[in-house]
């Protein structure tokens, strides 16, 4: 029910245009407002706080939903901190809040967050530093954006005056939920590439018949369909626990496998396309352009692959089917 709806906004208001004039420097206000005024900042929050109090499973599909429209506005990340101030004694504040995973303090004094997702035009930032839960102010800190054409990401400063007391010690939290909305981000955004070159496919005639038509096409297209269902089932999994926030392992599966997946569909996505397919003016490059920002950020494949490497290891399964099965619903995995 809250998919359709928010999805019906979606159409609405963050079509490639929109998207598009938000990238160049545009408001992105007819999109937050119409989300927020429609008290969908809420779905994570307890009904006793006047929230919906959804549990984690049912906030999937919306995430995915931000990725298959692109949305360039930290919906995601505004929705995951509610349930990452809990207990703190906080309420979210007014605003646009995203999530810094991995916060690091110079010699220098300052604290610095490196590619915060929407961090050129968030108002807060809700981090993580050294395990401790910080909310930080964005409008006093310096922006550096990452110099990507289209990003919204930048590097975040704050001098020591500008830093607050940590909230908790639930910091770690804030990598996850990152982690895990990025997986959800990339399954939705593949799902919009696959069905925009399936279309394409079909459509584009050579040899009197459709490109589709072609067996090397349909190859193509298959192994593409595979990693992309893939990638839906395991983002999925990140949510799947009864907890407030993803379970460790269960994100670190699901964002090392959508993101391995990401230059396999965004490259077989571009070559079917032929030269269309990397046009400024054709919508496939407002998608594959995010899909390869959120594989890297909260950490590539490598940095997640490492770390369910770790815990394969250090667990007593029968075979790695086991392991698979059971692990990322072990609470102490």
């Amino acid at each position: 029910m809250f998919t359709e709806a928010i999805e019906a906004i979606l159409r609405d208001r963050a079509t490639p245009e929109a998207v598009r004039v938000i990238e160049s420097g545009g408001a992105p206000a007819s999109i937050w407002d119409a989300v927020e005024e429609a008290g969908f900042l809420e779905l994570l929050t307890p009904e006793s706080a006047g929230g919906a109090g959804l549990p984690l499973s049912a906030i999937a599909p919306v995430f995915s939903a931000f990725g298959r429209y692109a949305v360039p506005v930290p919906l995601a990340q505004s929705i995951a901190a509610r349930p990452l101030l809990r207990n703190t004694g906080v309420a979210a504040p007014a605003g646009m809040t995203t999530l810094a995973g991995a916060c690091r303090r110079r010699e220098d004094g300052l604290l610095e967050a490196p590619q915060v997702p929407f961090g050129m035009t968030c108002d807060y930032v809700l981090a993580n530093v050294d395990g401790d839960l910080l909310l930080l102010d964005a409008r006093r800190a310096e922006r550096k954006a990452s110099g990507v054409h289209g990003s919204l990401s930048g590097t975040l400063s704050w001098r020591r005056d500008a830093v607050p007391s940590p909230l908790g010690s639930n910091g770690d939290e804030v990598l996850l939920f990152s982690a895990a909305i990025h997986a959800a981000a990339i399954a939705g955004a593949m799902d919009r590439v696959f069905a925009m070159t399936l279309r394409y496919c079909n459509d584009r005639s050579q040899f009197g018949k459709s490109i589709g038509k072609f067996q090397a096409v349909q190859h193509q297209l298959s192994v593409m369909a595979q990693h992309v269902a893939s990638a839906g089932i395991a983002s999925e999994l990140a949510f799947s626990g009864a907890g407030a926030v993803p379970e460790r392992l269960a994100t670190a599966i699901a964002k090392a496998r959508t993101s391995m997946a990401v230059p396999l569909v965004a490259s077989t996505a571009h070559a079917l396309h032929g030269a269309i397919g990397v046009t400024a003016e054709y919508d496939l490059q407002l998608y594959t352009r995010r899909l390869h920002e959120w594989r890297m950020a909260d950490g590539s494949e490598a940095f997640w692959n490492r770390m369910v490497g770790n815990a394969a290891l250090k667990q007593a399964h029968a075979t790695i089917v086991d392991f698979a099965r059971i692990a990322p619903y072990d609470m102490a995995a």
